[in-house]
Protein backbone atom coordinates (compact mmCIF):
# COMPACT_ATOMS: atom_id res chain seq x y z
CA UNK A 1 0.00 0.00 0.00
CA UNK A 2 2.87 2.19 -0.84
CA UNK A 3 1.63 6.19 -1.02
CA UNK A 4 -0.74 5.91 0.96
CA UNK A 5 -0.67 6.89 4.71
CA UNK A 6 -3.15 5.00 6.54
CA UNK A 7 -4.00 5.15 9.96
CA UNK A 8 -2.14 1.54 10.34
CA UNK A 9 1.00 3.03 8.79
CA UNK A 10 0.99 6.42 10.78
CA UNK A 11 0.88 3.58 13.69
CA UNK A 12 3.57 1.78 12.44
CA UNK A 13 5.74 4.84 12.07
CA UNK A 14 5.00 5.81 15.41
CA UNK A 15 6.31 2.45 16.60
CA UNK A 16 10.04 3.03 15.16
CA UNK A 17 10.19 6.05 16.34
CA UNK A 18 8.76 5.28 19.83
CA UNK A 19 11.88 2.37 19.43
CA UNK A 20 14.40 4.70 18.00
CA UNK A 21 13.66 6.77 21.06
CA UNK A 22 14.39 4.60 23.74
CA UNK A 23 17.36 4.01 21.78
CA UNK A 24 18.79 7.48 22.09
CA UNK A 25 17.44 7.99 25.56
CA UNK A 26 19.52 4.50 26.60
CA UNK A 27 18.43 3.88 30.20
CA UNK A 28 14.91 3.73 31.93
CA UNK A 29 14.04 1.04 29.48
CA UNK A 30 10.92 0.41 31.75
CA UNK A 31 9.42 2.82 30.06
CA UNK A 32 8.28 0.78 27.02
CA UNK A 33 5.65 -0.80 28.80
CA UNK A 34 3.98 2.58 28.71
CA UNK A 35 3.98 2.89 25.44
CA UNK A 36 1.22 1.25 23.81
CA UNK A 37 -0.93 3.32 25.87
CA UNK A 38 0.98 6.73 24.49
CA UNK A 39 0.20 5.66 20.78
CA UNK A 40 -3.51 4.41 21.66
CA UNK A 41 -4.42 7.19 24.28
CA UNK A 42 -7.94 7.00 25.67
CA UNK A 43 -10.51 4.26 25.69
CA UNK A 44 -12.23 4.49 22.89
CA UNK A 45 -11.09 2.01 20.02
CA UNK A 46 -10.46 3.78 16.78
CA UNK A 47 -9.37 1.05 14.77
CA UNK A 48 -10.23 -2.50 16.33
CA UNK A 49 -12.90 -3.94 18.09
CA UNK A 50 -11.08 -2.70 21.46
CA UNK A 51 -8.63 -0.13 22.56
CA UNK A 52 -7.21 -3.39 24.66
CA UNK A 53 -6.75 -5.24 21.35
CA UNK A 54 -5.54 -1.93 19.73
CA UNK A 55 -2.70 -1.35 22.28
CA UNK A 56 -1.82 -5.81 22.49
CA UNK A 57 -1.21 -5.19 18.96
CA UNK A 58 0.92 -1.91 19.53
CA UNK A 59 3.16 -3.49 22.16
CA UNK A 60 3.93 -6.79 20.09
CA UNK A 61 5.03 -4.77 17.17
CA UNK A 62 7.02 -1.84 19.70
CA UNK A 63 8.95 -5.23 20.89
CA UNK A 64 9.87 -6.43 17.16
CA UNK A 65 11.18 -2.99 16.72
CA UNK A 66 13.24 -3.62 19.30
CA UNK A 67 14.16 -6.80 17.99
CA UNK A 68 12.53 -8.99 20.47
CA UNK A 69 10.28 -12.05 19.96
CA UNK A 70 6.59 -12.08 20.57
CA UNK A 71 5.37 -13.09 23.84
CA UNK A 72 3.05 -15.96 24.32
CA UNK A 73 -0.26 -14.98 24.38
CA UNK A 74 -1.40 -17.45 27.24
CA UNK A 75 1.18 -16.37 30.16
CA UNK A 76 1.46 -12.69 31.30
CA UNK A 77 4.63 -11.05 30.48
CA UNK A 78 5.76 -7.52 30.30
CA UNK A 79 6.17 -5.88 26.88
CA UNK A 80 9.60 -5.08 28.69
CA UNK A 81 10.73 -8.64 29.25
CA UNK A 82 14.00 -9.35 28.04
CA UNK A 83 14.73 -5.29 27.09
CA UNK A 84 17.98 -5.81 28.40
CA UNK A 85 19.18 -8.56 26.89
CA UNK A 86 18.46 -6.72 23.56
CA UNK A 87 19.98 -3.69 24.35
CA UNK A 88 23.22 -4.29 22.65
CA UNK A 89 24.36 -2.22 20.03
CA UNK A 90 26.10 -4.70 18.13
CA UNK A 91 23.45 -7.14 18.23
CA UNK A 92 22.02 -8.78 14.94
CA UNK A 93 18.17 -9.97 14.54
CA UNK A 94 17.44 -13.50 15.34
CA UNK A 95 15.13 -15.53 13.43
CA UNK A 96 12.31 -15.47 12.48
CA UNK A 97 12.31 -12.58 11.31
CA UNK A 98 8.99 -12.20 9.53
CA UNK A 99 6.02 -13.23 11.87
CA UNK A 100 1.97 -13.08 12.06
CA UNK A 101 0.79 -11.20 15.29
CA UNK A 102 -2.02 -13.88 16.10
CA UNK A 103 -4.61 -11.66 17.82
CA UNK A 104 -3.87 -9.29 15.25
CA UNK A 105 -4.83 -11.19 12.37
CA UNK A 106 -8.31 -11.30 10.85
CA UNK A 107 -8.42 -15.15 9.74
CA UNK A 108 -9.67 -14.18 6.22
CA UNK A 109 -10.63 -16.47 4.01
CA UNK A 110 -7.79 -18.04 1.76
CA UNK A 111 -9.67 -18.90 -1.41
CA UNK A 112 -13.25 -18.24 -2.41
CA UNK A 113 -15.93 -16.81 -5.28
CA UNK A 114 -18.48 -14.11 -4.25
CA UNK A 115 -21.20 -12.60 -5.79
CA UNK A 116 -21.53 -8.82 -5.50
CA UNK A 117 -24.57 -6.51 -5.28
CA UNK A 118 -24.04 -6.29 -9.21
CA UNK A 119 -25.35 -9.07 -9.67
CA UNK A 120 -28.47 -9.09 -11.79
CA UNK A 121 -30.28 -12.29 -11.63
CA UNK A 122 -30.19 -12.98 -15.26
CA UNK A 123 -32.88 -15.12 -17.01
CA UNK A 124 -29.47 -16.61 -18.84
CA UNK A 125 -27.65 -17.36 -15.23
CA UNK A 126 -24.46 -18.71 -16.97
CA UNK A 127 -23.22 -18.58 -13.86
CA UNK A 128 -24.99 -21.53 -13.44
CA UNK A 129 -24.51 -23.41 -15.89
CA UNK A 130 -21.01 -22.70 -16.19
CA UNK A 131 -20.37 -24.48 -13.05
CA UNK A 132 -18.83 -28.08 -13.44
CA UNK A 133 -19.84 -29.31 -9.82
CA UNK A 134 -23.20 -27.24 -9.52
CA UNK A 135 -22.02 -25.29 -6.91
CA UNK A 136 -24.08 -21.97 -8.41
CA UNK A 137 -28.03 -21.54 -7.85
CA UNK A 138 -29.81 -18.44 -8.07
CA UNK A 139 -31.40 -16.61 -5.13
CA UNK A 140 -34.22 -14.58 -4.27
CA UNK A 141 -32.06 -11.24 -5.29
CA UNK A 142 -28.65 -12.94 -6.61
CA UNK A 143 -26.76 -16.09 -7.25
CA UNK A 144 -25.30 -17.70 -4.62
CA UNK A 145 -22.22 -20.03 -4.58
CA UNK A 146 -21.88 -23.12 -1.98
CA UNK A 147 -18.53 -23.04 -0.43
CA UNK A 148 -18.42 -26.51 0.63
CA UNK A 149 -19.31 -27.37 -3.23
CA UNK A 150 -17.32 -25.27 -5.17
CA UNK A 151 -13.85 -25.65 -6.18
CA UNK A 152 -12.84 -22.50 -7.14
CA UNK A 153 -12.31 -23.32 -11.27
CA UNK A 154 -13.32 -19.95 -12.01
CA UNK A 155 -15.58 -20.70 -14.60
CA UNK A 156 -18.82 -18.88 -13.15
CA UNK A 157 -16.64 -15.62 -12.82
CA UNK A 158 -15.86 -16.08 -16.13
CA UNK A 159 -19.34 -16.30 -17.60
CA UNK A 160 -20.90 -13.80 -15.77
CA UNK A 161 -21.78 -11.01 -18.44
CA UNK A 162 -21.88 -8.48 -15.34
CA UNK A 163 -18.39 -9.33 -13.80
CA UNK A 164 -20.40 -9.48 -10.47
CA UNK A 165 -18.47 -12.62 -9.12
CA UNK A 166 -15.34 -11.56 -7.91
CA UNK A 167 -12.34 -14.12 -6.81
CA UNK A 168 -11.42 -13.34 -3.12
CA UNK A 169 -7.87 -14.72 -1.97
CA UNK A 170 -6.14 -13.76 1.48
CA UNK A 171 -3.85 -10.82 0.61
CA UNK A 172 -0.33 -12.02 2.28
CA UNK A 173 -1.02 -15.71 0.78
CA UNK A 174 -1.77 -14.27 -2.70
CA UNK A 175 2.18 -12.13 -2.83
CA UNK A 176 3.48 -14.68 -1.42
CA UNK A 177 6.07 -16.02 -4.74
CA UNK A 178 6.93 -19.08 -2.93
CA UNK A 179 3.74 -20.60 -0.82
CA UNK A 180 4.63 -19.82 2.66
CA UNK A 181 1.58 -18.86 4.18
CA UNK A 182 -0.83 -21.21 5.66
CA UNK A 183 -3.23 -21.17 8.52
CA UNK A 184 -3.24 -22.59 11.64
CA UNK A 185 -6.42 -24.48 14.03
CA UNK A 186 -8.26 -20.89 14.43
CA UNK A 187 -7.47 -20.19 10.84
CA UNK A 188 -5.31 -17.31 11.17
CA UNK A 189 -2.22 -16.70 8.84
CA UNK A 190 0.73 -18.09 9.89
CA UNK A 191 4.52 -17.79 8.30
CA UNK A 192 6.02 -21.58 7.51
CA UNK A 193 9.76 -20.19 7.99
CA UNK A 194 11.13 -23.28 6.18
CA UNK A 195 9.92 -21.74 3.02
CA UNK A 196 9.91 -18.62 3.52
CA UNK A 197 13.12 -15.71 2.05
CA UNK A 198 12.26 -12.69 4.12
CA UNK A 199 10.98 -10.78 0.69
CA UNK A 200 8.21 -9.19 3.19
CA UNK A 201 5.92 -8.71 0.52
CA UNK A 202 3.04 -10.33 2.75
CA UNK A 203 3.72 -7.85 5.32
CA UNK A 204 3.17 -4.53 2.98
CA UNK A 205 -0.59 -6.26 1.51
CA UNK A 206 -1.84 -7.36 4.50
CA UNK A 207 -4.83 -4.79 5.56
CA UNK A 208 -5.09 -5.69 9.29
CA UNK A 209 -1.15 -4.85 9.94
CA UNK A 210 -1.08 -8.21 11.44
CA UNK A 211 2.97 -8.87 10.12
CA UNK A 212 5.92 -7.43 11.56
CA UNK A 213 9.26 -8.06 11.11
CA UNK A 214 12.07 -8.05 13.79
CA UNK A 215 13.89 -4.40 13.42
CA UNK A 216 17.73 -2.89 14.50
CA UNK A 217 16.12 0.52 15.46
CA UNK A 218 16.55 0.38 18.52
CA UNK A 219 20.35 -0.85 18.87
CA UNK A 220 21.27 1.54 15.77
CA UNK A 221 19.95 4.58 18.25
CA UNK A 222 21.75 2.86 21.36
CA UNK A 223 25.00 2.43 19.09
CA UNK A 224 24.96 6.16 18.05
CA UNK A 225 23.65 7.41 21.79
CA UNK A 226 27.08 5.72 22.81
CA UNK A 227 29.26 7.64 20.59
CA UNK A 228 30.01 4.70 18.09
CA UNK A 229 31.39 5.73 14.64
CA UNK A 230 29.12 4.28 12.55
CA UNK A 231 28.72 4.48 8.87
CA UNK A 232 26.20 4.72 6.78
CA UNK A 233 25.38 3.00 3.31
CA UNK A 234 22.80 4.53 2.06
CA UNK A 235 20.76 1.95 -0.97
CA UNK A 236 20.20 3.75 -4.52
CA UNK A 237 16.65 3.70 -3.98
CA UNK A 238 16.60 6.16 -1.33
CA UNK A 239 15.67 9.21 -3.36
CA UNK A 240 12.50 10.51 -2.78
CA UNK A 241 11.55 8.31 0.37
CA UNK A 242 11.89 10.68 3.04
CA UNK A 243 9.57 13.01 1.57
CA UNK A 244 9.95 16.09 -1.09
CA UNK A 245 12.27 18.38 0.54
CA UNK A 246 14.53 15.48 1.78
CA UNK A 247 16.79 16.26 -1.41
CA UNK A 248 19.93 13.89 -1.52
CA UNK A 249 22.09 16.53 0.21
CA UNK A 250 19.50 17.20 2.94
CA UNK A 251 19.04 13.43 3.34
CA UNK A 252 23.15 13.49 3.86
CA UNK A 253 23.07 16.30 6.45
CA UNK A 254 20.20 14.56 8.61
CA UNK A 255 21.98 11.41 8.69
CA UNK A 256 25.32 13.26 9.71
CA UNK A 257 23.05 15.24 12.40
CA UNK A 258 22.18 12.21 13.88
CA UNK A 259 25.19 11.10 14.67
CA UNK A 260 26.88 9.10 11.25
CA UNK A 261 30.07 9.39 10.95
CA UNK A 262 29.92 9.30 7.38
CA UNK A 263 27.50 8.64 4.64
CA UNK A 264 28.50 6.39 1.60
CA UNK A 265 26.37 5.14 -1.47
CA UNK A 266 25.66 1.61 -1.47
CA UNK A 267 25.97 2.02 -5.27
CA UNK A 268 29.43 2.27 -5.09
CA UNK A 269 29.62 -1.51 -3.80
CA UNK A 270 26.73 -2.36 -6.89
CA UNK A 271 29.27 -0.81 -9.34
CA UNK A 272 32.11 -3.34 -7.81
CA UNK A 273 29.55 -5.86 -7.94
CA UNK A 274 29.34 -5.18 -11.80
CA UNK A 275 32.71 -5.36 -12.32
CA UNK A 276 32.99 -8.95 -10.58
CA UNK A 277 29.76 -10.41 -12.00
CA UNK A 278 30.72 -9.30 -15.60
CA UNK A 279 33.90 -11.15 -15.82
CA UNK A 280 32.23 -14.26 -14.15
CA UNK A 281 29.82 -13.95 -17.22
CA UNK A 282 32.60 -14.09 -19.36
CA UNK A 283 34.90 -16.48 -18.07
CA UNK A 284 32.02 -18.99 -17.58
CA UNK A 285 28.72 -18.87 -19.57
CA UNK A 286 29.11 -20.74 -22.93
CA UNK A 287 32.01 -23.12 -21.43
CA UNK A 288 31.37 -24.71 -17.83
CA UNK A 289 27.82 -22.57 -17.02
CA UNK A 290 25.12 -22.63 -19.47
CA UNK A 291 23.95 -19.36 -17.68
CA UNK A 292 24.71 -16.63 -15.31
CA UNK A 293 22.11 -15.38 -12.61
CA UNK A 294 22.59 -12.13 -10.37
CA UNK A 295 22.85 -12.39 -7.27
CA UNK A 296 22.23 -9.33 -5.52
CA UNK A 297 18.49 -9.57 -4.27
CA UNK A 298 18.78 -11.89 -1.40
CA UNK A 299 15.27 -13.67 -1.31
CA UNK A 300 15.38 -13.84 -5.19
CA UNK A 301 18.75 -16.33 -4.60
CA UNK A 302 17.60 -17.83 -1.61
CA UNK A 303 14.37 -18.93 -3.85
CA UNK A 304 16.62 -19.93 -6.60
CA UNK A 305 19.34 -22.35 -5.29
CA UNK A 306 16.07 -23.73 -2.17
CA UNK A 307 14.05 -24.38 -4.84
CA UNK A 308 15.95 -25.14 -8.06
CA UNK A 309 18.96 -26.99 -5.86
CA UNK A 310 20.04 -28.15 -9.96
CA UNK A 311 20.96 -24.69 -10.93
CA UNK A 312 22.23 -23.27 -7.78
CA UNK A 313 25.62 -23.34 -9.07
CA UNK A 314 25.00 -20.87 -11.87
CA UNK A 315 23.74 -18.37 -9.30
CA UNK A 316 26.75 -15.61 -9.30
CA UNK A 317 28.95 -15.57 -6.51
CA UNK A 318 29.87 -12.54 -6.87
CA UNK A 319 29.30 -10.21 -3.42
CA UNK A 320 26.25 -8.32 -2.70
CA UNK A 321 26.40 -4.05 -3.58
CA UNK A 322 25.44 -3.86 0.35
CA UNK A 323 28.51 -5.68 1.56
CA UNK A 324 31.06 -4.75 -1.29
CA UNK A 325 30.24 -1.16 0.07
CA UNK A 326 30.78 -2.24 3.87
CA UNK A 327 33.94 -4.21 2.96
CA UNK A 328 35.40 -0.95 1.60
CA UNK A 329 34.14 1.40 4.02
CA UNK A 330 36.11 -0.93 7.03
CA UNK A 331 39.17 -0.81 4.44
CA UNK A 332 39.55 2.97 4.32
CA UNK A 333 38.11 3.39 8.27
CA UNK A 334 38.85 0.57 10.11
CA UNK A 335 36.88 0.30 13.33
CA UNK A 336 33.87 1.81 11.63
CA UNK A 337 30.26 0.04 12.22
CA UNK A 338 28.21 -0.24 9.09
CA UNK A 339 24.26 0.44 9.08
CA UNK A 340 23.24 -0.44 6.02
CA UNK A 341 19.94 1.73 5.19
CA UNK A 342 17.57 0.55 2.39
CA UNK A 343 13.88 -1.16 1.26
CA UNK A 344 14.49 -4.26 1.86
CA UNK A 345 13.90 -7.00 4.86
CA UNK A 346 15.94 -9.80 3.61
CA UNK A 347 18.99 -7.71 3.72
CA UNK A 348 18.30 -8.13 7.75
CA UNK A 349 18.95 -11.90 7.16
CA UNK A 350 21.70 -10.94 5.05
CA UNK A 351 23.55 -9.33 7.52
CA UNK A 352 22.96 -11.95 10.14
CA UNK A 353 25.22 -14.78 8.24
CA UNK A 354 28.70 -16.15 9.63
CA UNK A 355 30.31 -15.04 6.29
CA UNK A 356 28.43 -11.25 6.86
CA UNK A 357 28.91 -10.46 10.16
CA UNK A 358 32.18 -9.01 9.86
CA UNK A 359 31.64 -6.48 7.17
CA UNK A 360 27.59 -5.59 7.88
CA UNK A 361 26.49 -4.26 12.04
CA UNK A 362 23.17 -2.68 11.39
CA UNK A 363 20.19 -3.50 8.49
CA UNK A 364 17.07 -0.73 8.95
CA UNK A 365 14.51 0.33 6.35
CA UNK A 366 13.50 3.21 4.95
CA UNK A 367 10.71 3.22 7.05
CA UNK A 368 12.51 2.49 10.05
CA UNK A 369 15.24 5.06 9.28
CA UNK A 370 11.65 7.90 9.02
CA UNK A 371 11.33 6.74 12.79
CA UNK A 372 14.73 7.80 13.80
CA UNK A 373 14.66 11.01 11.97
CA UNK A 374 11.29 11.61 13.63
CA UNK A 375 12.63 10.64 17.17
CA UNK A 376 15.24 13.17 17.26
CA UNK A 377 13.21 15.69 15.34
CA UNK A 378 14.52 16.38 12.14
CA UNK A 379 13.38 18.76 10.21
CA UNK A 380 14.87 18.41 6.63
CA UNK A 381 13.24 21.95 5.81
CA UNK A 382 16.02 23.83 8.13
CA UNK A 383 18.95 21.67 7.30
CA UNK A 384 21.77 22.70 4.37
CA UNK A 385 22.18 20.69 1.34
CA UNK A 386 25.56 18.55 2.25
CA UNK A 387 28.33 18.30 -0.28
CA UNK A 388 26.80 16.67 -3.44
CA UNK A 389 26.71 12.36 -2.80
CA UNK A 390 29.34 11.18 -5.59
CA UNK A 391 30.06 7.70 -4.58
CA UNK A 392 29.06 5.89 -7.77
CA UNK A 393 28.41 5.77 -11.55
CA UNK A 394 24.83 5.89 -12.81
CA UNK A 395 24.63 2.67 -13.70
CA UNK A 396 25.45 1.68 -10.34
CA UNK A 397 22.74 4.16 -9.16
CA UNK A 398 20.47 1.69 -11.45
CA UNK A 399 20.15 -1.31 -9.35
CA UNK A 400 17.76 0.07 -7.88
CA UNK A 401 15.07 -0.08 -10.71
CA UNK A 402 13.95 -3.36 -12.24
CA UNK A 403 16.37 -4.16 -15.64
CA UNK A 404 18.99 -2.05 -13.78
CA UNK A 405 21.13 -4.96 -13.23
CA UNK A 406 21.05 -6.30 -15.80
CA UNK A 407 21.55 -3.22 -18.30
CA UNK A 408 24.57 -2.14 -15.88
CA UNK A 409 26.48 -5.76 -16.86
CA UNK A 410 25.79 -6.16 -20.28
CA UNK A 411 27.86 -2.40 -20.70
CA UNK A 412 30.25 -3.72 -18.51
CA UNK A 413 30.68 -6.57 -20.54
CA UNK A 414 30.59 -4.77 -23.54
CA UNK A 415 33.19 -2.43 -22.20
CA UNK A 416 35.43 -5.47 -21.38
CA UNK A 417 35.09 -7.62 -24.38
CA UNK A 418 33.82 -4.89 -27.39
CA UNK A 419 31.25 -6.74 -29.88
CA UNK A 420 30.00 -9.52 -27.27
CA UNK A 421 26.36 -9.98 -27.11
CA UNK A 422 24.56 -10.44 -23.97
CA UNK A 423 20.98 -11.49 -24.11
CA UNK A 424 18.76 -11.08 -20.98
CA UNK A 425 15.98 -11.81 -19.63
CA UNK A 426 14.78 -10.63 -16.25
CA UNK A 427 12.03 -11.17 -13.59
CA UNK A 428 10.52 -9.08 -10.99
CA UNK A 429 8.50 -10.75 -7.91
CA UNK A 430 9.22 -14.28 -6.85
CA UNK A 431 6.04 -16.06 -8.86
CA UNK A 432 7.94 -14.53 -11.94
CA UNK A 433 10.91 -15.46 -11.41
CA UNK A 434 10.42 -19.13 -10.61
CA UNK A 435 8.53 -19.04 -14.13
CA UNK A 436 12.11 -17.53 -15.27
CA UNK A 437 14.12 -20.47 -13.61
CA UNK A 438 11.57 -22.62 -15.27
CA UNK A 439 12.07 -22.05 -18.50
CA UNK A 440 16.26 -21.81 -18.01
CA UNK A 441 16.05 -25.76 -16.68
CA UNK A 442 14.04 -26.27 -19.95
CA UNK A 443 17.32 -25.08 -21.49
CA UNK A 444 15.82 -21.99 -23.45
CA UNK A 445 17.71 -19.50 -21.74
CA UNK A 446 21.78 -21.08 -22.75
CA UNK A 447 24.02 -18.42 -22.85
CA UNK A 448 21.74 -15.92 -21.18
CA UNK A 449 22.47 -13.23 -18.29
CA UNK A 450 19.03 -13.57 -15.94
CA UNK A 451 18.04 -10.98 -13.53
CA UNK A 452 16.04 -11.94 -10.49
CA UNK A 453 14.79 -9.63 -8.13
CA UNK A 454 11.67 -10.68 -5.33
CA UNK A 455 10.09 -7.47 -4.77
CA UNK A 456 7.55 -5.40 -8.01
CA UNK A 457 9.87 -3.03 -9.90
CA UNK A 458 13.33 -4.04 -8.03
CA UNK A 459 14.49 -2.84 -4.69
CA UNK A 460 12.25 0.04 -5.07
CA UNK A 461 9.24 -2.21 -4.88
CA UNK A 462 11.09 -3.24 -1.32
CA UNK A 463 8.85 -3.58 1.94
CA UNK A 464 10.45 -1.19 3.55
CA UNK A 465 10.62 1.83 1.00
CA UNK A 466 7.55 3.94 1.26
CA UNK A 467 7.04 5.20 -2.26
CA UNK A 468 4.50 4.23 -5.17
CA UNK A 469 7.14 1.96 -7.83
CA UNK A 470 6.35 4.37 -10.86
CA UNK A 471 7.23 7.18 -8.96
CA UNK A 472 10.38 6.16 -7.08
CA UNK A 473 11.66 4.52 -10.50
CA UNK A 474 11.46 8.21 -12.22
CA UNK A 475 13.49 9.51 -9.15
CA UNK A 476 16.23 6.66 -9.37
CA UNK A 477 16.76 7.40 -12.94
CA UNK A 478 16.82 10.75 -12.72
CA UNK A 479 18.81 10.83 -9.59
CA UNK A 480 21.32 8.31 -11.91
CA UNK A 481 21.64 10.39 -14.94
CA UNK A 482 23.17 13.35 -12.03
CA UNK A 483 26.07 10.86 -11.17
CA UNK A 484 29.12 12.96 -12.20
CA UNK A 485 31.52 9.50 -11.48
CA UNK A 486 32.53 7.77 -14.98
CA UNK A 487 34.22 4.47 -14.76
CA UNK A 488 37.45 5.90 -15.35
CA UNK A 489 37.21 7.65 -11.92
CA UNK A 490 40.09 6.26 -9.89
CA UNK A 491 37.49 4.78 -7.00
CA UNK A 492 35.42 3.42 -9.70
CA UNK A 493 36.29 -0.52 -10.79
CA UNK A 494 39.25 -0.86 -13.03
CA UNK A 495 38.80 -1.12 -16.87
CA UNK A 496 41.27 -3.97 -17.66
CA UNK A 497 40.68 -6.50 -20.09
CA UNK A 498 38.64 -9.75 -19.26
CA UNK A 499 40.29 -12.54 -18.06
Amino acid sequence: MKGITTPMARIRRRVFEEAARLGFEGGGLSRMDQVPYQIIPGEVALYRDSVFRERAVVGERLRMACGLPLRDTGEYAPISQGIERAAVCGRYVEGPLIQVIPFACNACDTHRFAVTDACQRCLEHPCVSACPVKAVSLGERRARIDTETCIRCGRCRDACPYHAILEVRRPCAAVCGVDAIQSDELGRAVIDQEKCVACGQCLSHCPFSAIADKSQVFQLALALREGKRVAAALAPSFVGQFGPLATPGRVKSALLALGFSQVVEVAMGADWSTDQEAREFLKHVGKDMPFLATSCCPSWSVMAKREFPELAGYVSLSLTPMVQAARRIREENPGTMVAFIGPCLAKKLEAGRESVRSDVDFVVTFEEMMGMFAAKEVDFAALSESEVLADATALGRGYAVAGGVAAALAKRIEMLEPGREVPIDRADTLSACKKLLMVARAGKRDGYLLEGMACPGGCIGGTGGMLPVKKAAGMVERFAQDSPRGWDDPKSPPVQPAE
